[in-house]
């Protein structure tokens, strides 16, 4: 049953994740010491907690925002194939499915190029390429699929002070104007492309800010979406547009610092026109439906994922260009891949907070992180320009994408995660 440490009045009390199930028993009686230790309670973090649920572990989440707080966020994410074989895997699957849109072709397009690539479910042999999922969505069912594990809830809960020791790392944590302390094998950083737990522990990145920001928001196109995820490439940056249930869709548009705050200013019927501009008109009259929010993007990779009891996933590990809807699904899989390792290790009696067990995990996602980072980093540079020699160039490789099936397969391979290891909980789908 997941515990959840809440503050009061009086002290803080344990609480089931949808407060039925109060209980009066204090804090100071449960248990301190745990064998992993996660900080960060979202998509990623709730991941490695619903792949350990089998492995044994005694596993604590410290958050510091209540849950329902992610359950507010206006967001949606491109899934790929194999990042739906892990959630079906971890058993939330049928859960979301009705929440979610399956997406059977994928549109790409060069500005007002006609050479337009319409890559299909047959082009791989599967039934559908891809699906778009909300975020409140994903991170309630992970919620409930948490909830039935071995996990404490440390919730909010200010992080204060870690030292890593040789046997453990101690934890220094604000619960209600109180500090408290636990202990753990091995600590897991899921806080996010700032983390304070990486910088605190002198892990460096390499990387770099791009000149581009990105507007999202959600539309309702007025001749319907067609299940249909579309990245169409502009000079300025990509613009992607992924299906969502109800006839909505959220629209990804990357352009210029500058171009992209002056969009920011224009009136929701000015933005529309520019969106349909870029549309061409073939999704009829838009109508917006969220407000629009702004956010720079970069590309960034840890120096190193793991040392002495710490091991970083998701955004604290890596960061990508949204161009291809990559960035989560990266985190997913590092989040099963790290749960993977740390199981086999448990049951093979090994200390899972040593740096040989840690680096089973590194060897296995980093290089197939970089790979996804260079594709991204390498579509966006060869898209978001107008030199001609470039432009040439990619204007070819589409029309070679149209006509040849293998370059479509190879490209699908790697755009739905189907090219790379695949963890174990996978195979269970």
């Amino acid at each position: 049953m997941l515990d959840q440490v809440f503050p009061s009045q009086a002290q803080p009390i344990l609480q089931s994740l949808d407060n039925s199930q109060a209980k009066s028993e204090p804090l100071t009686s449960r248990p301190i010491e745990f064998d992993v230790a996660i900080v960060g309670g979202g998509i990623v973090g709730l991941t490695v907690v619903c792949a350990l649920q089998q492995s044994g572990l005694r596993v604590a989440l410290i958050e510091a925002n209540p849950p329902e707080a992610g359950l507010r966020r206006e967001r949606a994410y491109a899934i790929t194939l194999m990042s739906g074989k892990i959630l079906s895997g971890l058993g939330i699957w049928d859960q979301i499915l009705p929440q979610i849109t399956s997406f059977r072709e994928i549109r790409l397009a060069e500005e007002h190029d006609p050479a337009v690539v319409h890559l299909q479910p047959e082009d791989l042999g599967m039934e559908e390429l891809g699906y778009v999922v909300e975020h409140r969505v994903l991170l309630k069912a992970l919620q409930h699929k948490a909830a039935t594990a071995n996990l404490t809830w440390l919730c909010p809960a200010e992080l204060i002070a870690v030292d890593y020791q040789p046997e453990q790392v101690v934890i220094d944590l604000a619960i209600a104007d109180e500090t408290w302390q636990i202990r753990t094998r091995l600590l897991i950083a899921a806080d996010g492309a700032r983390s304070p737990i990486r910088q605190k522990a002198g892990i460096s990145t390499t990387g770099w800010q791009y000149w581009q920001s990105c507007i999202t928001t959600v539309i309702r196109p007025e001749l319907g979406h067609g299940n249909i995820a579309r990245e169409h490439f502009w000079p300025s940056g990509p613009f992607a547009t992924l299906p969502l249930p109800e006839n909505r869709a959220q629209i990804v548009l990357t352009a210029p610092h500058t171009e992209a705050k002056a969009m920011m200013q224009l009136s929701p019927s000015e933005f529309l026109a520019e969106l349909n501009r870029r549309y061409q008109g073939q999704l009829g009259e838009l109508e917006l439906l969220s407000d629009r929010l702004l956010f720079p993007v970069q590309l960034m990779q840890s120096d190193r994922y793991v040392q002495h009891r710490l091991a970083l996933v998701g955004d604290a590990a890596h960061c990508c260009h949204p161009v291809g809807g990559q960035g989560l699904n990266l985190g997913i899989r590092d989040a099963v891949a790290l749960a993977q390792v740390l199981e086999t290790a448990h049951q093979r009696g090994e200390d899972i907070g040593q740096l040989k067990v840690l680096r089973r995990y590194e060897h296995w996602r980093k290089w197939e992180n970089w790979l996804i980072l260079g594709f991204t980093d390498l579509l966006d540079r060869l898209f978001s320009n107008r030199w001609w020699p470039l432009l040439l160039l990619r204007r070819l490789g589409l029309r070679a994408m149209k006509h040849i099936r293998l370059l479509r397969f190879l490209a699908l391979r790697l755009m739905t995660g189907l090219s790379g290891r695949m963890p174990r909980l996978a195979h269970r789908s």
